[in-house]
C-alpha cells in the first residue's frame, strides 16, 4: 500500500485527524504518509498524523535538509532563524523514521519528507537528543500491537498554549502530546463473511495517549538568552494521561480516540489520572482484565 498523506482508514476504522475546537484557520499540508495541520499564526503544527506498516518498516539511512514547504508561506512557518545560535533543536513531530515503510525508495522519499518546518517544533537538545522514552514511544507501541501486520497511526504536536514564552518572534511551547493507535486490522480482513474480534463485526480500536513537558528546560534557553538568572535544568518528565485529556489540554476534537482509551478510566481528568512514565515497562498499553 502507499498512502500520500495520513489515511483515516488506515486501521480499518475511521480515525480522522484530531482537529482545533475553536474553528481558526489551518493550512493542511500532506506528505508521503503523513499530514500537517499547520497553524499559521503560532507557526507551529496544531496536529501531526502519520501510518506506519510496522512489517514493512525499512532502515534508510538518514537523509534529508531541513526546508520551508512552498506550498505555505514563509511567515506562517518557524523557520530556522529560531534554531540558530541557540540549545533549541529542530525537533521532528513525525519521527523520521514513522513514514519510512514500503519498498525502500518509497521509504526513501517519505523520510525525506519529514525534513520540512511544518514538521518541526523547537525542543531542548538534551530532551530531542536523547534516548528517552519520548521517542521510543511509537516503537514500544508497534511491540505491542497485537495485530499480525502492526499497523499503527500516531499523532503529535505542541501544546499551544497562549502562555508559552515569547522568543524570536515564536512563542516556544512547553509541552507536547502524542496519541498512538492501533488495531486487528488483518484478522478482520481475513474472515470470509467479513466477521472479526471487534464487538460489532469490525476491528477493535485501542488508543494510549502521551504528554511531555520540557518546561524547565525552555526557561533555561529563554532566561539565558535574556540574561535573566537561569533556573536549575530539571529532566523533562513524560506521562500517561487520558486520551480525553489531549484533548481539554490541547484544544483537539479527539473523536474515536477517546473511548478507545486503554486506560481504564478514560473519563477521569486532570493531574490525579496522569502516569508518570521512567520505564517503558510503565507504559499501560492494555486494559486490565476485570
Amino acid at each position: 500500500m502507499t498512502t500520500a498523506s495520513y489515511e483515516p482508514g488506515f486501521l480499518g476504522v475511521d480515525v480522522p485527524l484530531p482537529r482545533p475546537l475553536d474553528g481558526r484557520e489551518v493550512l493542511e499540508l500532506t506528505y508521503p504518509r503523513f499530514s500537517v495541520l499547520l497553524d499559521p499564526v503560532r507557526r507551529l503544527a496544531v496536529t501531526t498524523g502519520v501510518v506506519i506498516d510496522g512489517a514493512t518498516l525499512r532502515d534508510v539511512p538518514r537523509r534529508g535538509d531541513w526546508r520551508l514547504d512552498p506550498r505555505a508561506p514563509a511567515e506562517a512557518q518557524a523557520g530556522p532563524e529560531i534554531y540558530s545560535g541557540n540549545d533549541l533543536d529542530r525537533g521532528h513531530l513525525v519521527r523520521r523514521r514513522d513514514p519510512g515503510w514500503g519498498t525502500d525508495e518509497q521509504a526513501r522519499v517519505a523520510t525525506a519528507a519529514t525534513f520540512a518546518y511544518p514538521n518541526a517544533a523547537p525542543q531542548v537538545a538534551s530532551f530531542n537528543q536523547s534516548k528517552e522514552l519520548w521517542l521510543g514511544l511509537e516503537d514500544h507501541v508497534l511491540e505491542h500491537a497485537d495485530a499480525e501486520d502492526l499497523r499503527v497511526s500516531v499523532f503529535t504536536a505542541p501544546v499551544l498554549d497562549d502562555d508559552d514564552p515569547p522568543y524570536r518572534g515564536l512563542q516556544v511551547p512547553l509541552r507536547f502530546w502524542k496519541i498512538a493507535a492501533w488495531s486487528s486490522v488483518r484478522a478482520a480482513r481475513a474472515t470470509p463473511a467479513g466477521v472479526s474480534d471487534g464487538p460489532d463485526g469490525g476491528p477493535v480500536l485501542a488508543a494510549a495517549a502521551f504528554l511531555l513537558d520540557q518546561s524547565d528546560l525552555v526557561e533555561r534557553v529563554t532566561a539565558s538568552v535574556s540574561g535573566a538568572a537561569v533556573p536549575p535544568l530539571g529532566a523533562f518528565r513524560t506521562f500517561q494521561v487520558p486520551v480525553a485529556e489531549i484533548g481539554d489540554v490541547a484544544g483537539l476534537d479527539v473523536g474515536p480516540l477517546a473511548a478507545a482509551d486503554v486506560l481504564e478510566t478514560p473519563s477521569v481528568r486532570g493531574a490525579g489520572a496522569w502516569r508518570e512514565l521512567a520505564v517503558p515497562d510503565d507504559i499501560r498499553l492494555a486494559r486490565p482484565r476485570p
